[in-house]
């Protein structure tokens, strides 16, 4: 994956996004709003720019929904080579997390911020996910938040409040009763809260499109509070 960086290697906090052509055009807005957002606390962004999107996201192989192009199921892989990642980092400058106290956090947008909600339940590396206009309609994803325990630290979820209304394009799958996308990120805020995490749902205005990078510095800026709250503690 090609990487696309901001700040020091060497900053405890550190946030991964997934990417792709379209997000990459958006990234340096959304470091600016991050960084005002948290009043120039220091961070270190790595974007990982992901090749196959559909395929390398998706955290079981699906039908097609848009168009003819189906998922098939790679996420895991990606998630080893995210950690992968963290592990080379960490070996470059490991006066770094000599105190314990490096923070990674996950995030990403659509398919990418289904993808972080993912990670969630699969590492425990990850402090914070932030899981920004997620494709939570995935068909089974609703289903498995219901029935495994999520490991991540703290989760962050936001939809517009426009693309809440989609119906679920997966017509036929495990989650059918739930009829539109709203009700889909509730349902999964309802499970996060039910197993202990600290968590939030946030409702911003407009559709899927619109404030990328704004709605991805929220995310990140809401984890980072939530972090620094957490090290001042120790």
């Amino acid at each position: 994956m090609e990487k696309y960086t901001f700040g020091k290697e060497s900053e405890t906090t550190v946030l991964i996004q997934m990417v792709d052509e379209h997000s990459l055009e958006t990234l340096e807005a959304e470091v600016q709003y991050l960084r005002e957002l948290t009043d120039q606390k220091p961070f270190y962004l790595m974007a990982l720019k992901v090749n196959h999107w559909n395929d390398d996201l998706s955290p079981w192989e699906a039908p097609a929904v848009f168009g003819n192009q189906g998922f098939h199921g790679g996420a895991d892989g990606t998630v080893d080579e995210v950690l992968r990642e963290m592990e080379r980092l960490e070996m470059q400058d490991p006066d770094a997390n000599d105190s314990g106290k490096r923070v990674f956090c996950l995030g990403g947008y659509s398919l990418a911020g289904l993808f972080a909600l993912h990670a969630g339940y699969h590492t425990d590396r990850f402090s914070g996910i932030a899981a920004v206009s997620p494709s939570i309609w995935f068909p089974g994803f609703v289903d498995v938040m219901r029935s495994h325990e999520p490991v991540a630290g703290k989760f962050y979820l936001s939809l517009g409040d426009k693309e809440a209304r989609t119906g679920n394009p997966v017509k036929e799958s495990a989650v059918q009763e739930l009829v539109t996308v709203g009700d889909c990120i509730r349902e999964a805020y309802r499970c996060l809260k039910e197993r202990g995490r600290c968590c939030t749902l946030e409702w911003n205005k407009g559709n899927h499109f619109q404030d990328v990078a704004m709605r991805m510095a929220k995310g990140f800026a809401w984890l980072m509070r939530c972090s620094e709250d957490n090290l001042a503690g120790l």
